[in-house]
């Protein structure tokens, strides 16, 4: 029998191929996503999916403000592709398999299932901005179109970003009437 489950940071058990709502953990989504660097690691300094998706829920629409936060969630379980292997038509199945755990996580947060355009967006923005302020200045053109925040990014330990995600869901939920839910 095919063992398709991972255990999670709070001892929950995650099927990566079905997987259950009831097993999405925002806790799980936080701690993992602090623990994972941007751009498979290869960052001037540690940089979280954590922190990235804060700055992303910021800068995004409010409206839009929680699925910036969740943008990445589905990494908490599966982990990142780099962005030109999982883009290179050699990763099909990888993405069929991300978008049924993101679809799992909009179900669980009562997000639509399409990312709306400002998140798509405030996710390119974050791009040009992290490429200035976190990697190698080598002259290297990413393709971008947008441009960079005027903010500089102070990239935070783990443990602090995963402190300001909970943070920030935190006051997200509340914004949206949520503050009787239990997340967990």
């Amino acid at each position: 029998m095919l063992n398709t489950w991972i255990q999670t940071y709070t001892g929950k058990r995650f099927n990566l191929l079905d997987p259950d709502i009831d097993s999405i953990d925002i806790e799980d989504i936080a701690h993992a996503l602090s623990m994972q660097c941007r751009y498979t690691g290869h960052t001037l300094v540690f940089y979280s999916v954590a922190e990235h998706s804060v700055h992303v829920s910021r800068i995004t629409d409010s409206s839009d403000s929680l699925w910036g936060l969740l943008h990445d969630a589905s990494e908490a379980y599966l982990g990142d592709v780099a962005s030109p292997l999982k883009h290179s038509g050699l990763m099909q199945g990888y993405i069929a398999l991300e978008e049924r755990v993101q679809a799992a996580i909009c179900q669980k947060f009562g997000l639509p299932l399409t990312m709306p355009k400002s998140v798509k967006l405030a996710d390119e923005t974050l791009l040009a901005t992290e490429k200035r302020d976190i990697m190698a200045m080598n002259g290297n053109d990413w393709g971008l179109t947008v441009k960079a925040m005027p903010n500089t990014i102070q990239p935070v330990p783990a443990n602090v970003a995963k402190s300001i995600f909970l943070n920030r869901f935190d006051i997200l939920r509340l914004r949206n009437g949520d503050k009787d839910r239990i997340w967990k």
